[in-house]
């Protein structure tokens, strides 16, 4: 016997997840204000198949039963239905067929302890391959950056490397990117290049300069357009004279 996959009407759509309390505002600021999620967007494309999202319940299976359940801050999963994660307002791994690939928690006053040890545990039984922590300050996760990859159904730290000016890496094999802990700020970084993924400063130069490129090209376009009236002026007047 087979089973479908709940349509649109029949879905049950989970409840929001509680309001942050302001101390936990850290995750807004560093995916959010920075433009992360919609960076990650952009850089990992096929939108239709990739979702990257967070903030929302993930759950084994459909579920009206919330005791228990997690909202990542961030959450990468390849080869899914993004639509049908924000029509259930989560992630329900068996709708999707897998977990998510990647899932990234930062750090906050009231989390520090819950991120590091139960999220930690809990993750690791859903079958999530990757589980990274951001920390502003070290403070609250006991590490400015860490990571991990299940092994065999556990969690086993990658390595982080420290660069110079006290700038923290790690590799992400999920995403094939660098995450980067540099003076307080999450950045993403492309191995292949060694550069920062495309940022929304990147954006706005490109299409400045590509409306300054247009801009020019229809000023030489009307130059040569004045240019050929007066070529033709002039031929009338010669053969007029």
């Amino acid at each position: 016997m087979t089973t479908k996959t709940p349509t649109s009407a029949s879905r049950y759509r989970l409840p929001d997840p509680p309001e942050r309390l302001p101390e936990e505002m850290t995750a807004f600021k560093h995916l959010t204000t920075t433009g992360s999620a919609y960076l990650l967007v952009q850089h990992l494309g096929n939108p239709e198949t990739t979702l990257v999202g967070g903030e929302l319940y993930m759950s084994p299976v459909p579920t009206t039963d919330i005791t228990g359940l997690r909202f990542p801050d961030l959450l990468v999963a390849f080869g899914v239905d993004p639509e049908a994660y924000y029509e259930s307002n989560a992630y329900i791994v068996s709708e999707q067929g897998k977990p998510p690939d990647f899932v990234l928690e930062i750090a906050s006053r009231s989390t520090g302890r819950i991120d590091v040890v139960d999220k930690r545990e809990h993750y690791a039984d859903l079958g999530i391959p990757e589980y990274w922590r951001f920390d502003e300050t070290g403070e609250f996760h006991g590490a400015r950056l860490a990571g991990d990859r299940l092994i065999d159904g556990r969690y086993e730290a990658l390595p982080i490397q420290e660069l110079p000016d006290g700038v923290l890496q790690g590799y992400s094999a999920v995403l094939n990117l660098n995450l980067r802990w540099n003076s307080g700020r999450l950045e993403w970084y492309d191995p292949d290049t060694g550069l920062h993924i495309a940022t929304l400063e990147d954006e706005r130069s490109a299409r400045v300069q590509a409306e300054a490129r247009a801009t020019s090209a229809e000023t030489r376009a009307e130059s040569a357009e004045t240019r050929v009236r007066e070529l033709e002026e002039e031929i009338r007047r010669l053969r007029g004279s």
